[in-house]
């Protein structure tokens, strides 16, 4: 199982910030949580999403294994 984060306005969205789910790979993931709940799927879909695996970023699709950690972090601001 993968330990999945939500963090920012994604949570918000979600209604949760943490959860345990199972799947192959992050794209399949991603999939997954828009089946559920389309207006999450949308918020991940967004531009400036990023997804971390393992706390390193990470650009497209990632195999995931049992234990692994993946946190979709929503666009972030600086000043």
């Amino acid at each position: 199982m993968a330990r999945v984060l939500l963090f920012g306005r994604l949570g918000d969205v979600a209604g949760w910030r943490e959860r345990e789910l199972e799947s192959p790979s992050i794209a399949h993931l991603r999939a997954r949580l828009a089946e559920e709940d389309e207006a999450l799927g949308e918020a991940l879909a967004s531009p400036g999403v990023q997804v971390a695996l393992d706390q390193a970023i990470v650009r497209g699709d990632a195999a995931l294994s049992a234990g692994s950690e993946v946190a979709f972090l929503p666009p972030m601001s600086g000043g």
